[in-house]
């Protein structure tokens, strides 16, 4: 049996040390919204006093279906473009406006806005996938050593989103880095949900990070553009390389560590065009793990389960 398989630690023998920056699509691949977001809304609604009959989930559905697209059109990427002109107002504005317009047809209070932005960014709104903390916890171990395909594993968040994502992550009971995009801008300067008190406020220290099962959060609303866009990817390993030599356990040189052929970049998406083929146009491996969608091409790797990475990551290259 091999040593991910079993989890016996063997500790690399390699002379050509290797970093493993493994990614993963957040919305759809971890977590996913529990119950819908129209039966959620619809709640919240009848919790305002709205009647059952007048705000019915289908409804809702039908009054997002035109307003999402055209507000992210108007507004791509939460309006980032603007936000670092100085004439918008981010996430917060952008999920404001978009209630609003979805509003005038059903009538939801003003208050609601509120109650669903706290909703969607805790564990009120979403559930883990069964296999996520299954595969995280075996994490854990095959992280405390080298193994003799990798002797570095970093783990990240490679999202369409905004950043609520390391909220929703931390809610659902997984330990979350505060290593961010921080693209043009920290992203702690740009206007948004998360705000981290103390000595690394306003700007990520990745040498303050503790042990933690995701490294970094790379949100498309920070890094400034979204996947397929390779900049996302591209920033993600950017990134990844801040992590310090002490990251792991028998850490190899930064010199020798942080050369290019000396790191293996795989991501994980439930997408077939926004990550699978995204990554590897950018250059990176991928897997294919499609929660719902049962069009898959036959030419991609696929995975059924998070848990059939390990067997997969075994069964990688040494060199």
């Amino acid at each position: 049996m091999t040593p991910l398989a079993t989890g016996v630690r063997t500790l690399s023998t390699s002379t050509h040390p290797r970093t493993l920056l493994l990614t993963f699509d957040a919305f759809g691949t971890l977590f996913y919204p529990n119950p819908t977001v129209p039966e959620q809304y619809a709640t919240v609604a009848h919790e305002f006093g709205l009647p059952r009959d007048a705000v019915t989930p289908q409804k809702v559905k039908e009054a997002f279906k035109d307003v999402y697209p055209a507000h992210a059109k108007r507004w791509p990427n939460y309006g980032r473009a603007d936000v670092l002109r100085g004439k918008y107002g981010g996430p917060k504005q952008w999920w404001g406006k978009s209630y609003e317009r979805v509003s005038r047809s059903l009538e939801f209070p003003s208050g609601m806005v509120d109650v669903l932005l706290d909703r969607f960014a805790s564990d009120e709104g979403y559930a883990l996938y069964e296999d996520v903390i299954p595969f995280f916890t075996r994490m854990r171990e095959l992280r405390s050593f080298p193994t003799h395909r990798f002797d570095r594993i970093v783990l990240g968040i490679v999202s369409n989103s905004d950043d609520r994502v390391p909220a929703v992550l931390k809610a659902l009971g997984l330990r979350v880095g505060d290593l961010r995009a921080d693209q043009d801008l920290s992203s702690m300067e740009l206007p948004g949900f998360e705000h981290r008190d103390g000595p690394g406020s306003g700007k990520s220290h990745p040498s303050d990070q503790p042990d933690v099962d995701l490294d970094l959060v790379i949100t498309s609303y920070e890094a400034g553009e979204g996947k397929p866009n390779r900049l996302i990817f591209d920033v993600a390993k950017r990134q990844a390389r801040l992590l310090p030599s002490n990251h792991m356990s028998s850490q190899p040189p930064a010199a020798k560590r942080n050369k290019d052929d000396n790191w293996v970049c795989i991501h994980v998406g439930d997408e077939y065009e926004k990550d699978y083929r995204a990554a590897i146009d950018a250059g990176w491996e991928s897997f294919l793990i499609p929660r719902s969608d049962s069009n898959v091409p036959p030419s991609a790797k696929t995975i059924n389960s998070l848990m059939d990475l390990i067997d997969e990551l075994e069964l990688h290259p040494k060199f």
